[in-house]
C-alpha cells in the first residue's frame, strides 16, 4: 500500500510503500477512498500530544470500502462503505467504560495517533468502532464528519440549549456545526482570526447572524460559546462574551496555555468545560442526523502525496472548510 508516514516528530511526512496490513480477529481492512485532514493531525505531527509512537501513519477521518474481514467479523461485508473515526478502541473494563463514558477510557487506542490511520491507501480498524455510512453522499464530503462533525456534535450538546451560540475558530468543525445549530433554530455568532474577512464571509453564507474577529466583542450577550481554535487566550474573551449562567466549551484535544483572568469573568455561575474524544453513541447519533440536514461540507482536496502541503495549508489557515486527502 501507499502511505505518508511521520518518521520523526516535527519532520515531513515521508512517502512509503508497505505491505497491505492484515486484519486480525475482530478487525476490518478498508481501501481508503478519502481521509480528512484534522487539526489533531498537526498536534500529532508537532508532538503536542504525549508519546507519539513514531513512525506512525496519521489520519482519523477515514472513508473507504471494506476489502478484508478478520476472524469473527459479521457486521460488515466486503465492498461496504464505512467510516473510521478517532476513537479506535477502548478497554471496555475501566470505570469510565463501565459507566458509558468510553470517551474517557483509561486505555484507549486512537486512530492515526496510537495506531496507523488513513493517510494511506489502506487502513485496519476494530470493526466495533467503525460505522456503516450507506451510499448517500461523496466520500470526500463524508470524511470530515468523522471527527470535525463528531467532536463538533459532542461540543454542541455540551453547550446546552443556547439560543445565541458563539463559535471561536471557523474551520472544519465550526462550518459543519454552524449548520446544525441553525437547523435547530439557534443564532450563530462566528469569531475568526482577526482580519480574516474571507472566513467571516464564509460563515455568513452558512447562516451566521454575525461574523467578526476574535478580538471583537459579541454584538449581544451569548448563551454559550464553543472554542474550536486551540488558543488559550480565547478563553477569557469567550467568558466575557457569555451572559450570566452561560457556558464556554473547549472542544480541542490540545490548547495553548490559558492566561490568568479575573474571577469576575467566571462569577455569576458561568461555566468552563471541555469535551474529550467521542463515544460510539455520539457517532451513531450524528451520522444518523447529518443526512437529514443536507449539510454543505466545504472541502479542499489533495492527492495523498501532497499531505505535507495539506497540513501546511491547514496550519496557515489558507482555506475554508476542510482539507481531504484522496489516495
Amino acid at each position: 500500500m501507499h502511505a505518508m508516514v511521520l518518521e520523526r516528530i516535527g519532520g515531513p511526512l515521508e512517502p512509503r510503500e508497505r505491505a497491505d496490513p492484515r486484519p486480525g480477529p475482530g478487525e476490518i481492512r478498508v481501501a481508503v477512498a478519502a481521509c480528512g485532514v484534522c487539526r489533531t493531525d498537526l498536534h500529532v505531527h508537532d508532538g503536542e500530544l504525549p508519546h507519539v509512537p513514531v513512525p506512525i501513519i496519521p489520519g482519523h477521518e477515514i472513508v473507504g470500502r471494506v476489502d478484508a474481514l478478520g476472524p469473527g467479523v459479521t457486521q460488515f461485508e466486503p465492498g461496504q462503505r464505512v467510516g473510521i473515526p478517532w476513537l479506535g478502541r477502548t478497554c471496555g473494563v475501566c470505570e469510565y467504560c463501565r459507566r458509558a463514558r468510553e470517551n474517557l477510557c483509561d486505555a484507549p487506542v486512537f486512530t492515526g495517533y496510537t495506531r496507523d490511520g488513513g493517510y494511506a491507501s489502506a487502513a485496519v480498524a476494530d470493526a466495533r468502532f467503525a460505522f456503516a455510512l450507506g451510499e448517500h453522499g461523496e466520500d470526500a464530503g463524508l470524511a470530515p464528519l468523522l471527527c470535525a462533525g463528531l467532536i463538533g456534535w459532542r461540543a454542541l450538546r455540551a453547550a446546552g440549549d443556547a439560543a445565541r451560540l458563539g463559535l471561536y475558530g471557523f474551520g472544519a468543525a465550526a462550518h459543519l456545526i454552524a449548520q446544525v445549530a441553525r437547523a435547530r433554530g439557534q443564532s450563530v455568532f462566528a469569531f475568526t482570526r482577526p482580519g480574516d474577512h474571507a472566513s467571516q464571509a464564509f460563515a455568513r453564507t452558512l447562516g451566521a447572524a454575525w461574523a467578526g474577529g476574535s478580538d471583537e466583542p459579541a454584538p449581544e450577550p451569548l448563551d454559550a460559546a464553543i472554542l474550536f481554535a486551540p488558543v488559550g487566550a480565547l478563553v477569557p474573551l469567550a467568558l466575557a462574551a457569555v451572559r450570566k449562567g452561560g457556558r464556554v466549551v473547549c472542544a480541542g484535544i490540545h490548547m495553548s496555555d490559558i492566561p490568568g483572568f479575573p474571577y469576575r469573568l467566571l462569577w455569576e455561575e458561568r461555566e468552563l468545560v471541555s469535551v474529550a474524544n467521542l463515544t460510539r453513541d455520539d457517532a451513531r447519533e450524528f451520522l444518523a442526523l447529518a443526512p437529514t440536514l443536507a449539510l454543505e461540507t466545504r472541502t479542499v482536496r489533495y492527492p495523498l502525496a501532497r499531505a505535507n502541503e495539506a497540513l501546511a495549508d491547514l496550519r496557515a489557515g489558507r482555506f475554508d472548510g476542510a482539507a481531504v486527502l484522496i489516495p
